[in-house]
């Protein structure tokens, strides 16, 4: 086994496609660990922590392929790798066959398409902010892709884009729909008049994508960044985008969404929001539905409410009953797997692509009285001492940096994912795994079918020991590039529970890990 690693200088390419090269050349036999990264010090700091470092050394502006393992298929990733970026899309050209020079920077991207007013921007963070800001110079709104940008850069291009009457959607957005164009990891969903502001991606995708399966569509889908409600930000993105969708004829209903947010900022949104004049639906995952419930807003409890309220709201009809109760019929079916779990299995171990939907499923799990550790706890749970090793109750977000740095998102490859849910199934303490599947542009092609071997192989070197309760939910639409019916049926037939939503999913968890306390007791 061994280490190589090579670098091109002044090349650059978006964080997306170096995450699917990654996850493309890290799924080679023989490989053991794959990246494919800007030279950034950060980056070049995260190959070391990752032992992909063999000395190299490469510039912000130079890129880094790295690969460990076998020297024949070290050798065979680097040439996929160096293939798949040499490879370019078509360039165009004009009727005298003289083919336009490639755009180098915003200011000629401008000055060739002088109508666009929206820049995506997937830098590297430490030069993500002033790309930014040229951007909204230009007088274009900005999604900002990129992470690792300060609180205070953060504030300062917001600032900038509000005087100028534009919006910044980030850093870390990874989640837009624009008239109808998806961006980042997004899914492809119907049109309609429904809007959506979220500060959350995976919450975002949950939404519209619920939005689409209940037959109703988005006018437009906004992503702010995790950090847009924090006090220091004031909720800037936030604000910008309830008032677009206020302004917009083509939005019949709003939904807003966010983890809880500084108690002024909400106070500040919930007051705009009243002043609405359309129906608005909020979700701050753990907020009071007294805290936000007032003239013209309704509160919902989950994701998925979020979604049906919406939907109802937009239909003029009464509102669904809330997702988070299980239905007689779910009972029967949870009933019946609990009975056939064997020995002493207690434990819920969840295993999350989506950081919202991991911090969902801890709130849910904890109201009905299952406290968890988790590499990202919520207020009231415990933080995991060894990210590697589940304690109790588990729930991790494997999307998170701690999990993801020299490696591609879960989402892009599922591998290090799938390797965690494996290692549950082994566990003889585990009564449930809980997982997701984000469907969309950028994801997994198939993220079913690679986790449905091992559960496999985890069933037959079970044997009559049999294995835990397998729960998942399926975040994405019949549109998307994976079609989320063939995800479905797939994991169903290898014996997993596939419920309507995150929200149902942890639910089940929760019911599953009831009962067999209960039984053990009883014993």
């Amino acid at each position: 086994m061994g280490i190589k690693t090579k670098v091109f200088k002044n090349m650059y390419q978006d964080s997306v496609s170096l995450m699917q090269i990654s996850a493309q050349i890290g799924k080679l036999p023989g490989i053991e660990q794959a990246s494919v990264v800007m030279g950034t010090e950060t980056n070049l700091v995260q190959l070391r922590d990752a032992n992909l470092d063999d000395g190299c050394t490469a510039g912000p502006n130079d890129l880094v392929i790295a690969v460990r393992g076998e020297d024949a298929a070290c050798a065979t990733a680097m040439d996929i790798a160096q293939e798949r970026l040499s490879s370019k899309p078509a360039e165009s050209s004009g009727g005298d066959g003289v083919r336009a020079p490639p755009l180098a920077s915003l200011d000629m991207a401008a000055a060739q398409e002088s109508a666009s007013n929206l820049a995506l921007i997937s830098v590297p963070g430490d030069y993500a902010a002033a790309e930014a800001t040229k951007a909204l110079h230009l007088g274009m709104s900005v999604m900002l892709f990129s992470d690792n940008v300060s609180l205070e850069q953060e504030k300062a291009i917001k600032t900038l884009a509000r005087d100028k009457g534009l919006i910044v959607m980030g850093p870390d957005c990874g989640t837009a729909i624009i008239n109808g164009m998806p961006l980042g990891f997004a899914n492809v969903v119907r049109r309609g008049g429904i809007g959506v502001v979220a500060a959350s991606g995976t919450g975002l995708q949950e939404v519209t994508c619920r939005i689409d399966q209940l037959g109703a569509g988005l006018s437009q889908a906004l992503g702010t960044g995790g950090h847009d409600l924090n006090e220091s930000i004031g909720g800037i993105s936030m604000l910008y985008g309830l008032d677009a969708l206020i302004e917009d004829p083509d939005t019949k209903v709003i939904v807003l969404i966010s983890k809880p947010p500084a108690r002024v900022v909400a106070d500040k949104i919930l007051a705009r929001a009243r002043a609405a004049g359309k129906p608005v639906v909020v979700n701050f995952l753990g907020a009071r539905a007294d805290d936000i419930a007032s003239r013209g807003i309704t509160p919902a409890h989950t994701l998925a409410d979020a979604a049906g309220f919406a939907v109802a709201l937009l239909a003029g009809k009464p509102l669904p009953a809330s997702v988070a109760a299980i239905s007689a019929a779910d009972t029967g079916i949870l009933d019946e797997h609990a009975r056939a779990l064997s020995g002493k299995r207690t434990f819920i171990r969840g295993v999350f692509a989506g950081g919202t939907f991991c911090y969902e499923s801890q709130l849910l799990c904890r109201e009905r009285g299952y406290g968890a550790s988790s590499n990202t706890p919520t207020a009231s749970n415990r933080k995991l001492e060894d990210i590697w090793r589940s304690e109790g109750h588990t729930l991790v977000d494997m999307g998170d940096d701690d999990f993801t740095r020299g490696r591609p998102h879960p989402m892009i490859d599922p591998t290090l994912r799938n390797e965690r849910i494996l290692a549950e199934l082994n566990d003889p303490n585990t009564a449930v795994v809980l997982f997701d599947l984000v469907l969309g542009y950028g994801a997994s092609p198939e993220p079913a079918g690679e986790l449905i071997a091992l559960i496999n192989q985890a069933r037959t070197q079970a044997g009559v020991r049999g294995l835990p309760v397998l729960i998942s939910h399926v975040c994405g639409t019949e549109a998307d590039p994976q079609v989320r019916s063939r995800q479905v049926d797939a994991l169903r037939e290898a014996g997993v529970l596939v419920a309507g939503c995150n929200a149902q999913a942890a639910l089940w968890a929760s019911h599953i890990a009831h009962l067999q306390t209960k039984k053990i007791q009883a014993s």
